[in-house]
Parts: structure tokens; sequence; C-alpha cells
């Protein structure tokens, strides 16, 4: 191949920094892959710009000292290439671009700032943001339109050279089908950062979550599948940065393929790549998927007036979505300050070669999309499921084959896009979330929204021919109050994130049962529990796929806190301690047993929506019962006063038990009359929310109730029964097509 001079002689100097004579040749190389490629003889380094006139890659002895600029020689369809023989895995570097700096025009290169490669499999330092990070000239009138000079090689994070060489083994991943599925939300630091059982240099990171404490935990409770808080490298703003706080929930990506290095355990070399890989492998040798939140919406570059960190510096105009009117300004689809374009080929392929990565190489099992609505626009910036993020999704073997669930809004027009997204995706349910917490919060009017959520939105979901599995239930999750705080406090109480209060949702839902925050009233505390055990057995027995968020089968508390994205403190870590006090204990078994129960009801783990064709018989039922034992009539469902209603999940197999859920969320105890039909059915009770018990079929200890008995049930409470199905009870009349919900 044809051997070009590096251009970096003996006398050069940068910055008054003199730099080493040339240690290293360079070859055309080739355009693909993009990114640094070794093999046994050199690396391959990759660049897309469209606008840059040259790109050197700059090389590093260490974190700081420069040896080497390497102008890449080579340019195919706007791909910058270059093949450094000799150089090897662990090396240190990043990219300076050389091109205009015309924000007037969206082109912002800038060669006094060290660049991220957008391809970089691993980082060797977190992202902090720091003042040598923006591309303009600080302190202008002009703001963003004069070029600064300050150079941030010494202080930038740097790439490393990855070479893939680990033992996957025998690893499989568990494709736990989607009616099976229950997603735990979780955080990779703040999980185990105060478990004692794990050794002390392995708390807060991959190897953390991979150890047996970690693990035993999750088996213990049965989750399926752990959905990870972001882990591409992020990073730490410089306003959190210089108020002593940290981004800790990650929603601020950089690099789209580097594990965040910040959860590497000490001295790891490569920056977490093959301590994360040995993590999703333990999880996976115990059938637990492994699912990431990604954050492909926007990057860490904010506004015109944000850090120059990767994709700004490289190539602004391919990357990210700019006024029509005038490109100096970013569309904002996500509150962040930019959205990147993925309706433009470079972004899209950007984003689906680092989905690949993730799956073919890390072996993770799917993702989380974060504000997805940014993901489906066309050219255009409207939404729509035939985007071209969801086309080439939908086509190509690796990605359409993984969990695929959407967070369906973002920021823009028409974002919010429940039930909105095409076959094959999962979308987070806030409006199951909305609705059950109204209905056990006792507001008027939120009957109907709890019925429909209780059947997987079917009425929203079925028509579009989406699955049951299609709605990701959730009562909690990171972005707001943890359970135990939904039911202790009425205000949101952030003081810690030093915003004045102005951050974090203000209409939560919630209830503090008649004491805000931390009280001793026994029998506030008692109401507490119950309302605890409430939402977590309507989550658990609802059609759909439940999401526990980490840490609410513990009562873990933020203290009122509902925006912790900035905490990386005992406010957001999970307290282990307290999770040995008996009210923690005590709720974990009671989450256990019920996850337990979920998974031994087919009638309410719904694959599919219960019928086979036009004419044929439904093969599950859903049947609301007025208190008195008789089917719901108009003006009950439209009364906003009604709070206690009776579900009967009838299933039409006789080897499969039917379930009926009796619901008191009023002030006021309330007395069923069961359902009268099929006569002579017993019923079992398996759970009553006054306690934390629940009773496995068949125990002696069981309450049995037949057809048109009476149960009676306090205040805010919520009871739970198994029998056998219609079909097995003798001459069981079918029930009426006008029960059926």
């Amino acid at each position: 191949m044809m051997r070009t001079d590096t251009g970096a002689a003996p006398s050069a100097s940068k910055n008054g920094r003199r730099l080493r004579t040339a240690q290293y040749t360079v070859e055309r190389g080739a355009p693909w892959p993009l990114g640094a490629t070794p093999d046994r003889n050199g690396v391959n380094f990759a660049v897309y710009s469209s606008v840059a006139d040259r790109v050197e890659v700059c090389l590093y002895a260490d974190g700081e000292r420069e040896i080497q600029r390497i102008a890449l020689p080579a340019l195919t369809d706007d791909v910058w290439h270059g093949y450094v023989p000799g150089l090897k895995p662990g090396q240190r570097y990043g990219l300076r671009v050389h091109g205009p700096y015309e924000p007037e025009a969206g082109k912002r290169c800038n060669p006094a700032k060290l660049l991220i490669d957008p391809y970089a499999r691993a980082l060797d330092r977190r992202i902090v943001g720091s003042i040598d990070q923006f591309g303009y000239a600080l302190d202008q009138e002009e703001e963003d339109l004069a070029i600064g000079e300050v150079d941030n090689g010494a202080t930038a994070p740097k790439a490393l050279v990855v070479r893939s060489k680990f033992d996957w083994g025998d690893d499989q991943p568990p494709r736990v089908p989607a009616q099976d599925t229950v997603f735990y939300e979780v955080h990779v630091k703040g999980f185990t950062q105060t478990l004692e059982d794990v050794p002390e240099a392995q708390r807060g990171t991959y190897a953390g979550l991979a150890s047996p404490a970690a693990i035993a935990h999750l088996k213990k409770i049965g989750v399926t599948s752990v959905e990870l808080l972001p882990v591409q490298a992020f990073i730490d703003d410089q306003r959190l940065v210089e108020t002593g706080l940290a981004n800790y929930w990650g929603y601020n990506t950089v690099a789209f393929f580097a594990p965040d290095p910040r959860y590497a355990a000490p001295g790891t070399a490569d920056g977490g790549v093959e301590e994360f890989k040995r993590m999703v492998r333990a999880l996976h040798a115990e059938g637990l998927e492994v699912i990431l939140d990604v954050v492909y919406n926007h990057t860490g570059e904010g506004n015109h007036l944000g850090p120059t960190l990767s994709l700004k510096g490289i190539d602004n105009t391919a990357y990210y979505r700019l006024s029509p009117e005038d490109p100096r300004f970013y569309v904002d689809y996500t509150g962040t300050g930019n959205t990147v374009d993925t309706s433009h080929a470079p972004a899209l392929r950007l984003v689906l070669d680092s989905l690949r990565y993730w799956v073919t190489e890390m072996h993770v099992d799917g993702f989380r999309f974060d504000l997805a609505s940014a993901l489906g626009r066309d050219p255009a910036g409207a939404y729509t499921w035939r985007a071209p993020f969801f086309a080439a999704i939908a086509q190509d073997p690796v990605l359409s084959r993984v969990k695929l669930i959407a967070e369906p809004w973002d920021l823009g027009p028409e974002g919010y896009q429940l039930g909105g997204f095409p076959t094959g995706w999962m979308e987070w349910n806030g409006r199951y979330r909305d609705a059950v917490r109204d209905y056990w919060a006792n507001a008027d009017a939120s009957l109907q929204g709890l019925a429909a959520c209780l059947c997987g939105s079917a009425d929203m979901l079925e028509p579009r021919r989406r699955r049951p599995t299609a709605s990701v239930n959730l009562v909690t999750v990171h972005d707001g109050f943890t359970l135990a705080d939904l039911v202790s406090y009425n205000e949101k109480h952030n003081e810690a994130n030093q915003e004045g209060g102005n951050d974090g949702e203000n209409h939560n839902r919630s209830w503090n049962c008649g004491a805000e925050g931390d009280t001793d009233d026994p029998a506030i505390i008692e109401l507490r529990a119950r309302q605890t055990r409430n939402l977590l057995a309507t989550l658990f027995l609802s059609h759909g796929t439940p999401l526990l968020l980490g840490g609410d089968e513990l009562g873990r508390t933020q203290g009122g806190n509902n925006n912790g994205y900035c905490q990386d403190s005992t406010i957001s870590w999970y307290d282990w301690q307290r999770a040995q006090q008996a009210f923690a204990q005590e709720l974990q078994a009671f989450t256990a047993e019920l996850i337990a129960l979920r998974r031994s009801l087919p009638v309410v783990r719904l694959a599919e929506w219960p019928h086979h064709g036009a004419g044929e018989a439904a093969t599950v039922t859903v049947e609301w019962k007025s208190v008195w034992g008789l089917p719901m009539s108009a003006e009950e469902w439209n009364d906003p006063a009604v709070r206690c209603v009776a579900a009967v999940m009838e299933s039409r197999l006789a080897e499969e038990d039917s379930v009926m859920l009796l619901f008191n969320a009023s002030n006021d105890e309330a007395t069923f009359t069961l359902p009268a039909e099929p006569a002579g059915r017993q019923w079992q009770l398996r759970l009553d929310t006054r306690d934390s018990r629940i009773l496995p079929a068949g125990s002696e200890d069981a309450a049995r109730v037949e057809a048109g008995a009476q149960w009676t049930l306090p205040a805010h409470a919520l009871a739970v029964f198994t029998g056998p199905s219609v079909q097995a009870v003798p001459d069981a009349p079918a029930p009426p097509a006008s029960d059926a919900a």
C-alpha cells in the first residue's frame, strides 16, 4: 500500500507543547468499518465527515501526553481513513477535525478541540464538563460566533483502541417470552454501592451487579430482565460539577459504543469493556436478560452554547436536526438543547451500528429507548411509525429479534405517541401509571381508567394489532417518587438538587396517607404498607408486561426527592441496612410471592388478546361486577364517586384457574357479594392486602367462599381469589357477552 508522511515534524509544537518525532507511518487503509479497528499488524481508522478539510488522529502515551498527530490520508464517500502499522490495542487517541467554523451555516469544526471518536469502543476516563470544552470564544457579545482557541487535548477523555478477544463460552441469550417477562429497572452503581456482601472494590460496578449477592437478590424476587439505566458513556454537565453534583441517571450520552468507565472496577485497563461482558455472561447464566436504557435522541453536546465533544465538531450538519430558518440553532424535541437526526443517513447509521454492536459484541438482550418519539420523526420533523429508524430496525436480522421498548413521547409537536409505535415494539405505559395512582389515591372518576389498564390497555392497543405484552405497565420508575415515597409524600422535596424547587414533577398523583414524610403514627404506617401492597398487587395482576422499579421491593426512599438525576449519593443508592428491617423483609417476601403468583396464573399473562378470530369464542373474558355481584351498569361506571368493583378474569380452558379481584379504594369498609354464577364454584383466597401473606394454592389456611357469598374488605384494600375455570364447573353457563371487557 502507498505510505504517506504523517506531517508531524520533529519540531512541531502546539500551544508550547513539543510533540515527539513521528513514530508511526500511515497507509490509506479502508473506509469501513468506522472507528478504530485493530488487527494483528496495526489499526485502521475511519471517520465520517462531509465538511472536514482534514482529520487527524492524535495519539497519547498517557492521559495527557500527546506523542503524534496522524493526518488520515484517504477520503472515500465522505469517510476519512488510514491504516497505522504497528499500533496496538490499548492505544489512547482522539480526533481533531479541520474545517469551516461557520455557525450560521451549521458548521462547527475546531481543531483546537480533541474530539471523542463516535465509534470509540472504550474511554480512559469518565466525561466531566469543563470550561475548555467549548468550541467558541467565551465571554463574547457574539456568543458562539467567534471560534475558541483554547486547546483541551490534555484534559479531554481519550478513546481506547479495543480488540475483542473475550471468551463467551456457551453464553446464550435467555430469550424470555414477552408474556413471562418481569422488568426490573436498576442503576448499576446504586444497586450495590452499600451492599456489604459485595467485595468493597466491586461495589457500584459492573462486577458488583454480577456478584453472587446481587444475582441472589434478583433471583429471590423473581424478576426476569434487568433494565439498566444508561451505561453508554455520558457527561457530568459542567453546571453539576460546579455545584458538587453529578449526572447520576446518565441521560446525556456522548459515546454510543463505550460503556461508561465510572462503573468499571478500579484498575480496569479497557474502560470496563471486559467487565461489562463478564456481567452479562453471569446474568445470562442465571437466566436473566440484560436490557439497556439507551439515549439516542440527543447527546451531551447541548445547544449552540453547549460543549464541543464529538459529533458537533466532526459534522454538526450530518448528525443533528438544525433549524431550517437558522442552522446556527438546533431543533430541540428533547428538552436538552439538541436532537439527533435519525432521518439522515449518517446519524441513522451511527445509531444502528451502535445497537448492533451492543447485541452482537456485548450480548445484551434489548433496549429501552429514551424519548423514542424523537427517533421516529421524518425529515420534516413529523412523527410516523414509518420513519426511517423504525423501518431500518424492522428489516434488520439482528435488531428485529431483541426486545424493543419505547418511552413513547418527546417534547416536540404531537410527541405523545402512546400506542403509536410499530408492531413488535413494547411501550412504557404512562396512562397505566396515572390511572393506577389516581385510583388508589382515591381520586374521583378514576374507575374507568383502572379497568382499561387492568385489561392491558386493550382499548388502545388491540385495534392497532398490538399484543397485550406491548403495554409495559409501571407505577414507579427512576423519574419520580419511589413506591415508598408515593405513599408518604404529597409534595416533592428536591432541595438537595439546588434548583430552588423548580425541578421535578409537581403533579405526582401521590397520597401521603395523612402525614408528610416520616411518622410514628401506627395507623398511618399500616395504611402506607397496605397501599404499597395494593399498588404492587395491581401491577403484577394486570394484563401487560410489569416493570418494577429497583428497590421498591425493599421500601427504598429518596426522602421525597422525585428527581434524583443529580444525586450520586445516599439519596439514590439502595440502603441495604434499612433493607434488613422487618418491614422491608416482609415487603420483599410479599413482592417475590406476588411475582410467583403471577407466574402461576396463565389467565393474567396473556400473550395474545383473548380470542382466536372472528366468530370464535374468547379463551379469556374479563367480567366487571359491582359490589352487589351484578354486572356494572352504565350509571355505576360513570359515577365519579364509585370506588368499589370486582373483576373476574374468566378462563375458558378447563385446566386453568380463573381469578377474581376485589378493589376498594374508598375510605370506608365495603362488603362485596361475590358473583352467583356459576353456582357451586368455590373461590380460594390468595391474598388480602390487609396483611402481607400470599397463600399458596390448596393452602389449608386459606379462606374458601362459595359463589354468591360475601367478603368484607377494609378501606383501601384489595383481595385476590382463584377458582376453577368456568369450564371445570359442572353445567356452568357461558357468561353474557355484555359482561366481557
